[in-house]
């Protein structure tokens, strides 16, 4: 009777390992949540007062930089399990 095999961990894909690759994406996000955010900067730079659109326009592109510093910095790959 042959032992059962033990189950190993999940692997993580490939594409998250590499440092180009998370280099590239995250430069990608954060420079489309620039050129987001300039909408709207020039927009106001001509004295006009921002409406709801101009602040969600605003809010999403920090959100993209924000996405794209954690794909970046890949704080999920540096966690250790309990018990390594």
């Amino acid at each position: 009777m042959a032992a059962p095999n033990p189950v190993s961990p999940p692997q993580k894909s490939a594409f998250w390992s590499c440092l180009s690759c998370r280099l590239l994406s995250g430069a990608a996000l954060i420079g489309s949540g620039v050129w987001v955010y300039l909408g709207p900067r020039q927009v106001m730079q001509q004295r006009i007062p921002p409406n709801m659109w101009h602040i969600a326009q605003m809010t999403f592109a920090v959100g993209l930089v924000c996405w794209g510093v954690v794909v970046i910095t890949d704080p999920v790959g540096k966690q250790k399990r309990k018990g390594e």
